[in-house]
């Protein structure tokens, strides 16, 4: 009898993250935190390079992209995703025919590959190398009602390329094969040229990373340091930064989760367990590296469950109690088990409206710090 793969990690459950995403406003706070570093930035040519590393359907994404364009209106622009879900790269797709409209000179790439190896495009073994699937999509036209068009086109081929199998190790997706899809407008090819990426990773390294969540929590801080924050610190450009961003439980959502089981501590490597593993594992080879971590009153932010006041201040209806649920064992990363065993037991709404009620809502805080490479002339 052939051993059985581990289940599937808890990210994975389509539903649930839907759900959260659409009766939480994370991604929109964490876009504005983001926002407020990039004053700092200083691109030099031939392009302002950004890495997402966990897109997701792209409500961060495109939002940074409307403040960085706000900031640098006449800048180019190579933005690069990380996402491993066909589902999520399709959404993101569908949300940048504005994004090319409004900034014309943008160059956007979207591949699956593995932290290691996303921030340069290309795959780390020659057997990978050999399987990847590469193109390049040069839009038509100058509207976005055209270039969505013509991402409509595109998404069986997203469909076939981010195709994903269990891994023998983990359980969690992986690609079948290596994808990157590069897309800019056909009118700024010309301009564009020295941005577009070429295969075989040559150049590339970023002006701003984005980090939000790219973890499971109960990992235990050296294996998120090896396997993604490191490797994403070494793609940094001189003078480039990258932000980090996970969750903390210093919040109501983990008064819930600690009320039906009063053991649980998934948030177990705050910031400065992660800074200093970072340093450690980084070493002298990158000494111009700097960490920045602000005090609680900056580096915490807060995001919410949006409730209308009503749904609080009088009885709580069914469908608001579940969706604060659903957000309280998704930020808290609790596994399919525990959430059937709670749900079997019936106690699990009479605790959630219990919270509810105390703080008249629902909320969660994250926390961000901050890691940059020393600019050119200071090294």
């Amino acid at each position: 009898m052939e051993n059985q793969a581990p289940s599937l990690r808890f990210f994975d459950n389509r539903e649930k993250y839907l759900q959260f995403v659409s009766t939480c406003n994370e991604k929109q706070i964490i876009a504005r935190r983001v926002a407020m570093d990039i004053r700092y930035l200083q691109p030099v040519q031939p392009a302002l390079r950004v890495f997402d590393a966990g897109m997701g359907d792209a409500t961060v994404l495109t939002r940074l992209m409307r403040h960085l364009h706000q900031r640098f209106p006449t800048v180019p622009f190579l933005v690069v995703g990380k996402e491993i879900s066909h589902e999520d790269v399709r959404l993101s797709l569908e949300r940048m025919g504005d994004r090319l409209s409004e900034h014309p000179q943008t160059v956007l790439a979207v591949t699956n590959m593995l932290y290691t190896e996303a921030p340069y495009l290309w795959p780390s073994s020659e057997e990978k190398q050999a399987r990847i699937n590469w193109m390049e999509v040069a839009f038509e036209g100058n509207t976005a009602y055209e270039f969505d068009e013509q991402i409509r086109d595109l998404l069986p081929l997203v469909r076939e390329w981010w195709q994903t199998r269990p891994s023998e190790r983990t359980g969690n997706p992986v690609y079948a094969a290596p994808s990157v899809l590069i897309i800019y407008r056909k009118d700024q090819e010309w301009p564009l040229a020295p941005v577009i990426p070429q295969r075989g990773g040559e150049g590339l390294a970023y002006d701003l990373m984005l980090a939000a969540q790219p973890f499971r929590a109960t990992q235990p801080a050296p294996a998120k340091i090896r396997t993604v924050l490191a490797p994403l610190a070494r793609a940094l450009a001189p003078g480039g930064s990258m932000v980090v961003v996970q969750s903390t439980g210093k919040d109501p959502g983990m008064e819930i989760i600690r009320t039906l089981w009063p053991d649980e501590d998934p948030f177990r490597t705050p910031r400065f367990d992660l800074m200093r593993e970072l340093r450690t594992q980084l070493g002298e080879s990158n000494s111009d590296l700097r960490f920045l971590s602000y005090p609680d009153s900056r580096a915490e932010f807060r995001y919410e469950l949006q409730l209308q006041p009503e749904e609080v201040e009088s009885n709580i209806g069914t469908s608001a109690l579940l969706a604060a649920w659903n957000a309280a064992t998704y930020v808290a990363q609790t596994d399919d088990d525990r959430l059937r065993d709670a749900m079997t037991r019936g106690d699990y709404l009479d605790v959630t409206q219990s919270v509810l009620q105390k703080y008249n809502g629902l909320w969660f805080t994250d926390e961000s710090f901050l890691i940059s490479r020393a600019p050119a002339e200071a090294m």
